[in-house]
């Protein structure tokens, strides 16, 4: 087997058309040189075939975006317990989008995305790359280099015989997907077209399986289903052994029916898997054609840890403390 090219980190400088996505006054931004391809972050405007989506899926036209982005501004100044950068149009239409562009519903959720952030503070106070490097360094988290067919980002945890829950515990796994998942919702893209879950449970054991207590899995299922803006339009369970079902237990009695139609079970059946993510935008070790190298934890980290300002900026809003 050919080995793998080393993956190398650059900069590119921020234009205009990406600062205006950020919330901090970053100057660059990482991307890593994979062989040929470049990994980054993509805050260009979406193509036109994504933009499609938009219109036909959120109701994304210049007569509706425009109102609906000054009403929620409006809602927003209203409101005092709250300090939000109203004047980003970008940040508004982050919670715009998933809510296809009814303002009170994007209100409510940004007011959701807060008071979960305030409920359950321990985990979010200071939460940054630069706090959280365990996880990614352990390897049981990481996004594939590149989107699926329908565009969607694609993060795989892997939480069978990779994860040392002795070594990383299930709530530094909770705060390094919060992580991703904030970076995913800085890019137009992924706000669109959405992201999935690959769970790889390979090799989970008993005493991991003692890991997961009902606190656990009703947060979980709190972020996903009312805290978190961003389109997750699948969660694909695989390779997992029968023991798994005594986890899943947790999980169903809070799961609404929106979020469980999107749970699919799919064992070591990679045809299955298939029908809902091409093999090739699949990595080999699922039994994809992918010719992009992975990209680790460890050099996912070296990417988040040069945008730990961005972090910074992202934790800054919220509730005004009392």
């Amino acid at each position: 087997m050919p080995a793998e090219p080393l993956a190398r980190v650059v900069l590119r400088d921020v234009t205009p058309e990406i600062s205006r996505h950020m919330l901090s006054d970053v100057s660059t931004l990482p991307c890593v040189q994979l062989g040929d391809y470049l990994l980054q972050f993509e805050l260009e405007e979406p193509k036109e075939s994504v933009r499609e989506i938009a219109r036909r899926e959120l109701r994304e036209t210049p007569e509706i975006v425009k109102p609906a982005v000054e009403e929620l501004r409006s809602l927003l100044e209203a409101d005092k317990d709250l300090w939000v950068p109203v004047e980003n149009d970008a940040w508004l239409i982050r919670f715009l989008r998933p809510c296809k562009f009814y303002p009170e519903s994007a209100y409510d959720l940004i007011k959701r995305y807060y008071a979960f952030k305030v409920k359950h503070s321990k985990h979010y106070e200071g939460l940054t790359p630069s706090q959280e490097q365990n996880v990614f360094k352990q390897n049981v988290l990481r996004v594939l280099p590149n989107r699926d067919q329908l565009g969607r980002r694609v993060l795989v945890l892997e939480l069978g015989k990779k994860w040392n829950h002795n070594k990383c515990s299930l709530d530094e796994v909770f705060k390094g997907c919060v992580l991703f998942l904030e970076a995913a919702m800085l890019e137009p893209e992924t706000q669109v077209c959405g992201a999935v879950v690959i769970f790889d449970m390979d090799g989970l054991s008993l005493q991991q399986v003692w890991q997961f207590t009902p606190q656990f899995a009703k947060r979980i299922v709190d972020w996903l289903q009312e805290s978190i803006p961003l389109r997750i339009k699948g969660f694909y369970i695989i390779n997992q052994p029968y023991i798994f079902n005594m986890v899943f237990q947790l999980f169903k009695p809070l799961l609404k029916e929106k979020l469980r139609s999107r749970i699919v079970f799919m064992g070591s059946d990679r045809e299955m898997l298939y029908k809902y993510i091409s093999p090739k935008c699949l990595p080999d070790c699922y039994g994809g054609t992918l010719t992009i190298p992975n990209v680790s934890g460890p050099q996912w980290l070296e990417l988040l840890l040069i945008c730990d300002k961005e972090f910074i900026a992202i934790n800054s809003y919220g509730y005004k403390k009392k």
